[in-house]
């Protein structure tokens, strides 16, 4: 899919993604990129950083307010929804706003989508959304399931907008994660702050969350879920790898394991994989598009069940120390990180 004389709108878009896939589109010829969103501080710096780029406009809103979303959705033909609450701590202690966020923010995204025929919706999910033990995640899970009961109905109506989920874990270095605070904790010589040693998440460069949610865009079926396939790290590793890199060693305090927080995350469950589609760097999950009348779907007799693992960042290659020296470095910020402090 051309990005040529389109209009892309990105929701929550003053975000470390919004503000990646900003710079990836700014050389493919859009006519115009929206950005939505409620912070106008954020937008204020992002307007001023992209002084230049007249086709970038600016839009106040929420997605919690419909009325909000139509106006900015009108004449739009691409969605990256990028808008939500992501903190596990925070959603655990307001899991109301949670709601109000990501499933009815979503559910006005998406249908504001439908109404105006944008030709293509990506919902950007997370990792915590599969077997989920915290509201972020359930939350996120339902957005999931909003948009492929909206991508039922399209199937049914052969309409031309198509709406799927793309899913990975940990950005790294993205607003909020731990990579920033443990360098923020190095330059004040204080010990990194780990919970469980041998917590393990999947580690994703920026870059590649933009490439993830673009072959959304160009191979996207209705109700598709795509994943990027990604290594894995312990926390401890990951803590002695950025110090190693900031040649400071400055030790290590432990937490606990936050509210809601599991030993591991699942980018994909037993279930989803057995009706899956390996595409090299990417798993399609394909949208159970039956209708209610389970009857007409039922085989006589039992098939041989295949005994299928999900896949976790317990089971996914897990990098060593200099691995993850090796894939900090690739990070623009750290590069920016180390020349400042002359590590």
């Amino acid at each position: 899919m051309s990005y040529e004389n389109k209009t892309v709108l990105i929701t929550g878009g003053t975000g470390s993604f919004g503000n990646a896939m900003v710079n990836h589109l700014r050389s493919r010829g859009c006519r115009e990129i929206r950005i939505f969103s409620r912070d106008e501080s954020k937008q204020d710096a992002m307007r001023r950083r992209l002084t230049t780029d007249g086709n970038v406009r600016f839009f106040i809103g929420d997605v919690r307010d419909r009325a909000s979303v139509d106006r900015v959705m009108h004449g739009v033909d691409l969605v990256f929804h990028a808008a939500a609450l992501k903190q596990v701590p925070s959603c655990e202690f307001f899991p109301l706003e949670a709601v109000a966020t990501n499933i009815l923010g979503s559910a006005n995204v998406v249908q504001s989508a439908i109404a105006q025929e944008a030709r293509s919706v990506v919902l950007l999910g997370t990792d915590k959304a599969v077997l989920p033990v915290n509201a972020m995640g359930m939350t996120k899970a339902l957005m999931e399931k909003v948009g492929q009961a909206a991508a039922r109905e399209l199937a049914l109506n052969s309409s031309d907008t198509t709406v799927s989920v793309v899913r990975y874990g940990n950005v790294m270095y993205s607003r909020g994660s731990v990579i920033p605070l443990f360098v923020e904790q190095i330059q004040a010589g204080e010990p990194l702050s780990i919970t469980e040693p041998t917590m393990t998440r999947f580690l994703l460069p920026l870059a590649q969350a933009v490439d993830l949610v673009e072959f959304a865009f160009n191979h996207a079926s209705n109700g598709d879920v795509f994943v990027r396939k990604a290594p894995a790290s312990t926390i401890s590793d990951l803590a002695q790898a950025v110090q190693n890199l900031f040649r400071k060693p400055v030790g290590v305090r432990h937490l606990g394991i936050r509210h809601g927080e599991k030993l591991y995350e699942t980018l994909a469950s037993s279930q989803e994989l057995r009706h899956s589609e390996d595409c090299g760097d990417y798993l399609r999950l394909r949208m159970d598009d039956r209708d209610l009348n389970y009857a007409a779907y039922f085989e006589e007799g039992d098939r041989e069940e295949v005994l299928i693992e999900d896949y976790n960042s317990h089971n996914t290659q897990r990098l060593t120390v200099p691995e993850i020296e090796e894939m900090l470095f690739t990070l623009p910020e750290i590069r920016a990180d180390l020349r400042i402090v002359g590590a």
